[in-house]
């Protein structure tokens, strides 16, 4: 396979075939960086050697009903984790001051559940519109399952981006879950796009998909139309239905990043969770496929130091791309 040929064929328009998908997954290991030269090429059409820097505030930690195989909050787990309420409205701008400060253009604010309740929404549309006129980030809304009205107020209060991931294939889904169906979570990014909110939707990758699994998860991504695709690693977590999991090495991960960015070229791939533990040394060829990463802690695991990040992109000879108001401190 000429893989530098096949991403100038997908810049000029072409989706690529299941065979084609299959091959980069299946592909021999010396064929890797050939196969992210491909990607790199379409990365870089689209995006040049800019990174978006997203940031997690975990809102409302545990408590949650769901009953997820790979989450630490889920009802079935008994990993050791904190769990707290939805934080006040004060808490969620320090975040927010905390991230303007680091250069962080993306800002996520994450709670735990089902879905939100009329009170959490309304904590974070008040701080949204503060956060919106202090610093000028970028706000991605992570709350689970949204109604209508919710989605309404939350593009009200200037929420530019509401994730809600797929996580994994429709004919994998029930494996990884049975509390919710795969037609709820289209259906709420299908809300929030309805309401003028970006939508935001990934996969997490090692959860004992097959490979075809992946190339379909991609593909539902590409007909969702998501504009941030977040590709996280599972993170095998004690306690959770997948401990104890470990599927991943970092060659194949590089080749699942290739991937979405085949499929999906003109879109923001995110490293997600378990880079660290799943990349590892590779994290920096990471980014010549994907052109977003998360700066710090997840959830319930812990992200590298900030630093490293930052030294990373440097290394590399790649540029963060900051916000106006950041532009106008920083620069």
């Amino acid at each position: 396979m000429n893989w530098l040929q096949l991403a100038e064929e997908v810049i000029a328009g072409k989706m690529i075939s299941n065979e084609e998908a299959l091959a980069i997954l299946y592909s021999d290991d010396d064929d890797l960086l050939k196969i992210m030269d491909g990607a790199f090429a379409i990365r870089k059409y689209y995006y040049g050697k800019k990174v978006k820097l997203n940031m997690i505030m975990n809102a409302k930690s545990g408590y949650c009903p769901e009953d997820c195989g790979y989450c630490s909050q889920s009802s079935k787990s008994t990993a050791p984790i904190d769990k707290y309420p939805f934080i006040t409205k004060d808490e969620i701008l320090a975040g927010a001051k905390r991230a303007f400060e680091n250069k962080i253009g993306t800002y996520c604010i994450v709670a735990s559940g089902r879905g939100p309740t009329r009170k959490d929404v309304n904590v974070v549309s008040e701080a949204v519109e503060e956060i919106k006129e202090k610093y000028g980030l970028k706000v991605c809304a992570c709350l689970g399952l949204l109604k209508e009205e919710q989605a309404q107020q939350l593009k009200e209060a200037g929420v530019d981006r509401y994730n809600h991931n797929l996580n994994t294939s429709e004919r994998h889904h029930s494996y990884i879950t049975t509390s919710h169906t795969y037609e709820d979570r289209v259906n709420t990014v299908e809300i929030a796009k309805k309401h003028g909110i970006s939508p935001c939707s990934g996969a997490i990758i090692g959860m004992k998909e097959t490979k075809k699994d992946v190339v379909d998860i991609a593909r539902a991504l590409h007909q969702l139309d998501a504009d941030s695709i977040p590709v996280n690693f599972l993170n095998a977590i004690d306690g959770t239905k997948l401990e104890g999991t470990k599927e991943l090495n970092p060659r194949y991960c590089l080749k699942v990043l290739a991937l979405f960015r085949y499929i999906n070229p003109t879109k923001e791939i995110r490293i997600s969770g378990g880079r660290e533990v799943n990349l590892r040394s590779l994290q920096p060829l990471g980014m010549y496929a994907a052109n977003s990463i998360f700066v710090g802690d997840y959830l319930t695991t812990d992200g590298q130091e900030a630093n490293s990040d930052y030294h990373m992109l440097e290394d590399l000879g790649f540029e963060i791309e900051l916000t106006q108001k950041q532009e106008e401190v920083f620069c």
